[in-house]
């Protein structure tokens, strides 16, 4: 695949949003049609699990199979389109740093770190868990009447899942740094829901879970 390395324009200072989610804990926030909205890796190599659903109607969110059809590429990157399952265009990638991020390996679970690990790794926290837990406590997801059923595949900004020729999934060391960011256009309301991921078992947040920036623009003062 190609990256697209671009860097933004835009000074932090004049973000309307600007806060830092912690490891292991989940971020939900409205980020409006026209607005700018940054992922920040601060320390280097976190996962960040992110979905996205229309911020009026959460049957429509962010589609892996959608979106990998449009640009017939697996990852992400500056130029790619995130679709919905209603094939319309969410978000669109405008400045990236890292130049790789993955469609396909889905958010770590109390069910698959048993699998995957060990039976005693069931009662660790996972994305699936911080995925949950902001269904029922945040009042966005609550007003648009979301629940488990509502959590689709999603995106995993700054993580490295490279696909074998034998078409299997490998969980590597990441390529992204501290300070490496991700930047997205809204072309709808969209509805940000994400896990920063608390994943101790395998090296895509380099064993040590770490805090993400995340920053939003409105576009007549970025």
């Amino acid at each position: 695949m190609n990256t697209q390395l671009i860097e933004s324009k835009l000074d932090p200072d004049l973000a309307v949003i600007n806060e830092i989610c912690a490891a292991g804990e989940p971020w939900v926030k409205i980020v409006k049609q026209g607005q700018i909205f940054r992922i920040v890796d601060l320390e280097g190599n976190q996962a960040v699990d992110t979905l996205f659903f229309n911020a009026h109607d959460a049957l429509e969110r962010y589609s892996v199979t959608d979106t990998i059809r449009a640009q017939n590429k697996l990852y992400l990157t500056t130029g790619s389109k995130l679709c919905s399952n209603f094939g319309n265009v969410m978000l669109t990638i405008i400045a990236d740093t890292c130049g790789r991020h993955d469609t396909l390996g889905g958010a770590c679970a109390a069910e698959s770190n048993t699998v995957r690990y060990a039976l005693e790794k069931y009662p660790m926290h996972s994305c699936r868990d911080s995925f949950l837990h902001a269904l029922a406590h945040e009042t966005a997801c609550e007003q648009l009447g979301m629940s488990k059923r509502d959590i689709p595949s999603n995106i995993n900004f700054f993580m490295n899942v490279p696909v074998t020729a034998e078409g299997n999934l490998e969980f590597v060391d990441g390529i992204s740094a501290p300070g490496k960011y991700v930047e997205m256009q809204a072309e709808m309301d969209v509805l940000v829901l994400i896990s920063n991921c608390p994943q101790l078992n395998n090296p895509c947040n380099a064993y040590n879970p770490t805090p993400i920036r995340l920053l939003v623009w409105d576009t007549q003062t970025g």
